[in-house]
């Protein structure tokens, strides 16, 4: 095993396609179909009880998602065009086209939008400096002697990543992922050999995978849709802050990530059970890494301070104010570089469509939007009679199934959360334990399929792990998810006193 050590470029993917022009980053039969249905919903005459405008704003989102789900264009590209839309029509603000700017510009000053982007910024300072490698080596040194050992100690690499790393495609993109080929290749387990892909390979890409959804709910800042859904919920008056994240989501979310790896290894066990070498293999990759250098320091220090200020220091501070904060110490001292600030393009990349998302689906809930449709599907619901505990159930397995149809947590969070979360709440759920739920259910369950998240490609893409065994372990894992938020997550809750 060799080390991985920090660059400023992706890992290298085998099986990507050629890079394509710039032009075919727009698909003009995916975009036809997406204006169609923009311009279909558009025509069709405002339900009553509706306001003209808040019927148009819903055909602009539709379109919109339905472009970034079938990925007609970039999602940066496609929410561009939506804020456009939205000004353009004055669908915001009907016959004031300054206040129709200003709202559809009203993303990009939500604090949220700004801690993750922040965020991003910050994780590329985990990576350039090499800190992330190491934590990762030191992890595999560690429980590195059997093959369910590697697949923990990986896992924790990633946990431990998360709250300052938002991006879970970057966390396995860009640390987790290259050790765990490397590890998978010096055990002798090659993806392109049908001999021994199965060895070591096949098992580590679907736990990789698999604990890589599951670390990312643990932690508020662990992926895009948690800090979403709780800006969403915030819009319905419940407050969710770092710290109530991670007091709600931890057992749940942390039982999940034990179990993970057991159940992949019963499904799909290694037939190499013991790696009494990757734990000196390790120990030789940290030995050419050298002692920690003054930026690693840096770096883990303010880590460690932005995380207890998000823990204790809410009153204080805000969750953002301290992302700030952390970002301007690793600037002054040169741990992180201005340089390093402009080329991170997936956080200026995620400024762009998080902020478009999230005005729209506040637009939604201001004109009125939601709560027709919440009142309509709520009535629905309540006519079963199914009680408060059959209720939650019954939405949250409904929301869960439909993320077959997303490729995105972030898509899925932006086209459903508010409706159910609106729905639930009209119906006398309990808002954090439904907030916290409905967020982490878009990235859990990604589990289900080989595009359902960003990291997916990475893992299938390595060629250790078939299709149909991909399907049948998320559909497990996923019914396991379900079982534990719901038998685990519910009286956790209530010993909480949030239910």
């Amino acid at each position: 095993m060799s080390a991985v050590l920090p660059t400023d470029t992706p890992p290298e993917d085998h099986h990507a396609v050629a890079e394509r022009p710039p032009s075919a980053e727009v698909h003009p039969i995916g975009l036809a179909i997406a204006v169609g249905v923009g311009v279909a919903v558009w025509l069709v005459p405002t339900p009553e009880g509706l306001q003209p405008n808040a019927w148009h704003l819903l055909a602009i989102f539709l379109a919109t998602i339905v472009g970034i789900i079938i990925k007609a264009a970039p999602m940066g590209a496609l929410s561009v065009v939506a804020i456009a839309l939205c000004a353009g029509t004055q669908v915001l603000a009907p016959g004031e086209p300054g206040e129709s700017m200003s709202l559809a510009l009203s993303g990009f000053s939500n604090s949220t939008i700004w801690l993750i982007v922040s965020a991003f910024f910050v994780s590329r300072a985990v990576i350039t400096s090499g800190l992330g490698t190491r934590m990762a080596l030191c992890f595999v040194r560690l429980f590195g002697k059997s093959t369910l050992g590697l697949a923990y100690g990986l896992g924790l690499t990633d946990l431990a990543l998360s709250p300052f790393i938002p991006s879970n495609t970057a966390r396995a993109g860009g640390i987790v992922y290259p050790i765990t080929k490397s590890i998978c290749l010096s055990s002798g387990s090659d993806p392109n050999d049908p001999s021994t892909f199965r060895r070591i390979g096949s098992y580590l890409a679907l736990t990789g995978y698999n604990m890589n959804l599951a670390v990312s709910v643990v932690f508020f800042t662990g992926a895009a849709p948690n800090a979403m859904a709780a800006k969403f919920a915030a819009n319905d008056n419940v407050s969710i802050t770092w710290g109530g994240w991670f007091l709600a989501a931890a057992v749940p979310a942390m039982v999940g990530v034990l179990l993970v790896p057991l159940v992949v290894y019963a499904m799909n066990k290694p037939e190499l059970t013991k790696t009494p070498e990757a734990p000196a293999a390790a120990a030789r990759d940290l030995a050419a890494l050298g002692p920690m250098r003054r930026s690693e320091w840096v770096t883990l220090g303010v880590f460690l301070l932005m995380i207890v200020l998000w823990i204790f220091g809410g009153r204080l501070v805000s969750a953002t104010a301290v992302a700030f904060l952390g970002l301007g110490i690793l600037l002054l001292t040169s741990a992180l570089t201005w340089k390093d600030m402009k080329s991170e393009k997936a956080a200026w990349d995620t400024l762009v469509w998080f902020s478009a998302l999230v005005m729209m689906g506040t637009q939604l809930n201001e004109l009125g939007f939601v709560g027709w449709f919440g009142d309509n599907v709520g009535s629905w619901v309540e006519g079963l009679n199914m009680g408060t505990l059959g209720t939650f159930a019954l939405l949250t397995i409904l929301y869960a199934l439909a993320h077959y149809m997303f490729a995105s947590g972030t898509a899925h969070t932006a086209a459903m959360f508010t409706v159910f979360f609106s729905v639930g709440l009209a119906l006398g759920l309990p808002g954090v334990p439904l907030a916290v739920f409905l967020g982490a259910i878009p990235t859990i369950f990604g589990c289900l399929t080989h595009y359902g998240n960003g990291p997916a490609p990475i893992y299938y893409g390595s060629g250790y792990v078939d299709l149909g065994l991909w399907w049948k372990v998320g559909g497990v894992l996923g019914a396991l998810y379900v079982l534990i938020w719901l038998c685990i997550g519910i009286p956790w809750w209530m010993l909480l006193g949030l239910w």
